[in-house]
């Protein structure tokens, strides 16, 4: 049985734009039949670990434009974070890791991540994981 590509995400940062381009690539990528692989880091372990990773919060930058694209998204009934994650299970290969390290860090207790990752990794572990991949991005 030939493998499947690899299309793995670095995901770093934790602001809904950020989360829905990590969110709509990993479904779009799943449903083509790719193996994806989102590695959780930094502010993405913290974001899901107080229960915000639905949150629709936006760069200071953009906050001028803010409230009209949160209109938006409403209006067009775009999906959660999490809905996309969860579909995106159910068209294909996708998986959710969170770094070790990135738990320590933030101070995250690893319980608190635990039921909404499928593994809690070291980063060795995740380079060797992810070393042969097709794609790799860095959100």
């Amino acid at each position: 049985m030939q493998q499947k590509p690899k299309f793995v995400i670095f995901a770093h940062n934790a602001t809904y734009d950020k989360l829905h381009q990590v969110a709509t690539l990993g479904l779009t990528a799943a449903a083509m039949g790719k193996d994806v692989i989102v590695i959780l880091l930094f502010w993405t372990i913290k974001k899901l670990a107080q229960g915000r990773i639905d949150e629709i919060d936006f760069p200071s930058e953009y906050m001028g434009s803010a409230e009209e694209v949160r209109r938006l998204l409403q209006e067009k009934k775009v999906p959660k974070i999490s809905e996309m994650f969860q579909e995106a299970r159910l068209v294909g290969r996708f998986r959710v890791i969170a770094c070790s390290a990135g738990l320590e860090y933030m101070g995250v207790d690893p319980t608190a991540v635990a039921k909404n990752v499928d593994e809690i990794l070291g980063l060795p572990a995740i380079l060797t994981l992810t070393a042969d991949a097709e794609t790799k991005l860095f959100i």
